[in-house]
């Protein structure tokens, strides 16, 4: 059999090179350079028979003659996953789920293949447990066992061979980084064999009509792991996060071809597994009888839809040389340029103070309407003066101290409405004109009006 024509690439600069070797010497960085297969050598051909599709025969289409109707999702069973991948599982597709160790990816999965098998022929891929370890966890959550195929197997081409033969509609590989391809010697979860496993395995889900879930590993600061390629040629993206002393387990979409980007979806890890929580704002809005100082609540837009959280700040004396800002949940450096807003509109000074800003519950806020509602907790806790228990806030802040108005405002207002909230400080151009009954709305332009509205 015919070599592949290999080569070596730089992932710093992207210099390759016909040999391995330790250092890059466009860039001068060290153990970069990883193999790339370029493609197979002259008269040898890739292997991809097995399936339908694979030797070509596609079609020109005008885009008017192609019908919608075809490609039904299909529901996982679970309404909040349903939400992430924007209405369900579309034929064809491939979806990316990347998570910590332990946050649950390995559950989910087994849980909605385990369900979905009762009406339709599904098979679960494991490469890195036995099939007795996952017997194991689905006796131990209850799940029904008879319907279900599963294969222990790593090596690509035998996984699409097996799966060629028995046609499933749903594929999970867990996880892609430990699959590998024979004719490539680099070890399991190099950039080469990720990329290369995830390109067979993609173009058999397009040509047979196969819905593709993989699982993927992150990296230390919670990245994907792997070529930033894999997230290009998959349709949609998802990372199942959550703290190991929190129960709850939130699946965010940082892209998807069929759905709204940064949808979330809450669940809650159990016994049983994980439970979706249909109500996540009730969830993040379990305060405190007494409010202190320093907590205020702030409507967020997750996807398609608002969710409340609780915002907590704490100001205190620096005993150092440089006080400290520690955001948790948020953009870091966003916190010292609203610190500086703040100085500068606000006339409050906070260069001797450390600030702490945490929001509850584990949620990452990745949206500027947070900055209205982290600027009053920082108020509030340096005068140690709490908020009333009904007030809600939200708007962004700029530079010049004006109060933004922020996307879907009278969305958000009405779902804090629906949460008992009477009282809300809203950017003046999201403020409704009929307004909305039983909630006072205090309209604010400016940053000076928001602070006159807490006296």
């Amino acid at each position: 059999m015919a070599k592949n024509k290999l080569a070596y690439v730089c992932s710093e600069c992207g210099s390759d090179y016909s040999k391995w070797q330790g250092q890059c010497a466009d860039c001068g960085a060290w153990n970069t350079l990883s193999e790339v297969r370029l493609g197979p050598a002259k008269g040898h051909s890739h292997r991809l028979e097995g399936y339908a599709g694979a030797s070509g025969g596609a079609r020109v289409q005008k885009l008017k003659d192609i019908s919608l109707e075809d490609l039904p999702r299909l529901s996982t069973g679970t309404a909040e996953f349903d939400r992430v991948l924007g209405g369900g599982l579309v034929p064809g597709s491939v979806v990316l789920i990347g998570g910590n160790p332990g946050a649950g990816k390995s559950t989910l999965l087994l849980q909605t293949l385990c369900r979905l098998a009762a009406n339709m022929t599904a098979l679960y891929v494991t490469g890195e447990e036995s099939l007795q370890q996952v017997a194991m966890r689905a006796a131990r959550l209850n799940l029904p066992t008879d319907q279900l195929n599963l294969l222990a197997e790593t090596n690509v081409e035998a996984i699409v061979q097996a799966t060629s033969q028995l046609q499933p509609k749903i594929l999970v590989v867990d996880s892609i980084q430990v699959v590998h391809m024979a004719d490539i010697q680099s070890a399991p979860g190099s950039v080469s064999q990720v990329r290369e496993c995830a390109a067979y395995l993609t173009r058999y889900a397009k040509t047979s009509g196969t819905v593709l879930i993989l699982v993927g590993h992150v990296t230390k600061d919670g990245s994907l792991a792997g070529p930033k390629v894999l997230e290009h040629m998959i349709d949609c993206s998802t990372l199942l996060d959550g703290d190991q002393d929190s129960r709850f387990r939130t699946l965010r979409s940082h892209k998807n071809r069929f759905g709204a980007v940064n949808e979330l979806g809450v669940f809650a890890m159990t016994e049983q597994g994980l439970k979706e929580v249909s109500n996540p704002s009730a969830i993040f809005l379990q305060r405190a009888e007494d409010v202190a100082s320093g907590s205020v609540v702030m409507v967020v837009w997750e996807g398609t839809r608002p969710l409340l959280v609780e915002i907590q700040a704490l100001v205190d004396d620096s005993h150092f040389g440089s006080p400290r800002r520690v955001a948790v949940g948020l953009e870091q450096n966003r916190l010292a340029m609203l610190l500086a807003v703040l100085h500068r509109h606000g006339g409050l000074h906070l260069g001797d103070q450390d600030v702490f800003v945490n929001v509850v519950g584990g949620v990452k806020v990745v949206e500027t309407s947070s900055d209205l509602a982290l600027l009053l907790a920082v108020i509030s806790s340096f005068r140690d003066q709490p908020l009333s228990e009904g007030l809600i806030a939200f708007g962004e802040v700029g530079l010049s101290g004006e109060i933004r108005p922020v996307p879907n405002g009278q969305e958000r207002v009405r779902e804090a409405r629906k949460h008992g909230f009477k009282r809300a400080i809203v950017p003046a151009a999201n403020c409704p004109k009929q307004g909305i009954e039983g909630m006072e709305l205090v309209p604010v332009k400016r940053l000076a009006d928001a602070i006159e509205a807490l006296s």
